[in-house]
């Protein structure tokens, strides 16, 4: 019979993944639920529910340190910040909206290594795990990790952690590091580049001295499925740039942007909160033109490749699409025909190098193809030794990531 469990602290969730190792019995790990819908389906015999998990235990704004319980609410965290004018820099995505699903934790955030449009910028969630405490697989309790920027308390197993998807160890804590929120946050649209002059255009900025937080590009259709009238009201593709900062810094960094970019055509300017508003929709892929029923890929590639990956499925696969990360997150829907696109796709996407994650699908869909990109066989068999040395009778969300494992 299966049963779900609800810890309230570390130890007992130490003792239930102590009873399951000795039982062998399979655990689905959970916060919130908000992400069961990705990664491969789980059949496990028992659940173990964190909600009880949560709380903000440790806030010191001038160390520029946080510690949280894992299923802590994302928005809990968020609005600590804000009222202490910081900000989680990697901004994480809310999947929410695309997964139908409520608001997520700071454990999903981690596990899933979700990270926004600053990350170009900023750095990936992973970049700002400072320390955790977990339980392995085996029901031990064990920590890495501290609370400052720079610690050498052995293996950097943050690193490994983030992204595991809950794989390696149920964590019950996490250190990480929040930097000042911008005084103000301005954006550059761009009307009317197709993707390859896009990218170019991404690029230079990136590349200028302005320091760019945030580069996008949206085809005609992805704009059209923006809340904001300048967006949406175009008619056409738009391309954004990011800029942040102490007022002054920001206008005249605008100004310079924009002299940079004029050879691309017009040029308009986001201020304050629709810029904000606008990198909340990109940040989501709120503009990403997909029906309820489309599959989602979330694809990474080199920012020279997006607009090439996208050009070159163009007459071979219907789709909606946008560019994030100056063109290296492909953000792409798919009518869930068949495979969902998978073999197009996963060609394509070999061919130049990058990945892709079937973000959103079926569950008939998961479960027969692979949802992360397949690994080559010296990194499948070392990410199996990890998994063993982790989680060692194979009871933290099997399966997840890839078929029996």
């Amino acid at each position: 019979m299966s049963s779900t469990f609800r810890p309230s602290n570390a130890s007992e969730t130490r003792d239930v993944v102590a009873w399951c190792a000795d039982s062998g019995s399979a655990l689905e790990v959970i916060g919130s639920g908000s992400k069961r819908g990705l990664g491969r389906p789980l059949q496990t015999e028992h659940t173990i529910d964190l909600s009880g998990l949560a709380g903000i235990g440790l806030h010191e704004p001038e160390e520029l340190v946080m510690s949280a319980a894992a299923a802590t609410p994302i928005g809990v965290i968020e609005r600590a910040l804000d009222h202490a004018g910081q900000m989680l820099a990697f901004e994480p995505m809310d999947p929410g909206p695309l997964l139908g699903a409520g608001a997520g934790t700071i454990g999903g955030v981690f596990a899933c290594n979700l990270s926004g449009p600053r990350r170009i910028k900023a750095g990936a969630a992973r970049d700002h795990l400072l320390g955790f405490s977990a339980v392995s697989g085996r029901g031990e309790c064990f920590r890495s990790g501290g609370r400052v920027v720079k610690n050498v308390t052995g293996y950097d197993l943050s690193k490994l952690v983030c992204g595991s998807w809950g794989t390696l160890a149920i964590v019950t804590e996490f250190t990480f590091k929040v930097l000042p929120a911008p005084e103000r946050t301005w954006t550059v649209l761009v009307q009317g580049l197709d993707g390859k002059t896009a990218t170019g255009a991404m690029s230079a900025a990136m590349n200028s001295p302005h320091e760019v937080a945030g580069a996008a590009h949206l085809p005609r259709r992805a704009a059209a499925a923006s809340s904001l009238e300048p967006v949406s009201g175009a008619g056409e593709a738009i391309t954004a740039l990011r800029l942040e900062g102490f007022g002054p810094s920001v206008e005249q960094r605008c100004r310079e942007l924009r002299h940079l970019l004029e050879d691309c055509g017009g040029t308009c300017v986001l201020r304050s909160e629709d810029s904000r508003r606008f990198w909340r929709e990109v940040r989501d892929a709120a503009v990403l033109p997909c029906p309820d029923h489309h599959v989602i890929w979330r694809i990474s590639v080199a920012p020279s490749s997006g607009h090439v990956l996208l050009d070159g499925l163009a007459d071979r696969l219907d789709h909606g699409a946008f560019l994030d990360w100056a063109g290296g997150l492909v953000w792409l829907s798919t009518p869930p025909n068949g495979d969902g696109g998978t073999g197009l796709i996963r060609a394509a996407v070999s061919a130049l190098g990058g990945h892709a994650t079937l973000f959103r699908a079926p569950a008939a869909i998961r479960s027969s193809v692979p949802v992360f990109q397949p690994q080559p066989a010296p990194l499948a068999a070392l990410s199996r030794r990890v998994k063993e040395s982790f989680d060692p009778r194979g009871i933290l969300n099997p399966g997840r990531m890839v078929s029996g494992v």
